[in-house]
């Protein structure tokens, strides 16, 4: 790739994110999804993320069985 001037903050990312050992380009891949519309910027989870933010199935806080509740 070109230098930093040179590339778009896509590529930055794509390049930050695959050059770890054992990275794969599915390392790279989008996770989130942004809209914006009438001045209100909505972020929410992409559909085929691998990743998400918070306890998987599963887990008792995912199911609302953490302790204290």
């Amino acid at each position: 790739m070109g230098t930093d001037e040179e590339m778009t903050r896509e590529q930055k990312r794509h390049d930050t994110l695959t050059t770890a050992p054992d990275a794969t380009e599915a390392d790279a891949a989008p996770r989130i999804e942004v809209t914006e519309r009438e001045g209100v910027t909505r972020i929410d989870i992409a559909d085929e993320a691998a990743v998400r933010p918070g306890p998987g199935p599963g887990m008792a806080e995912a199911d609302g069985d953490a302790p204290g509740d």
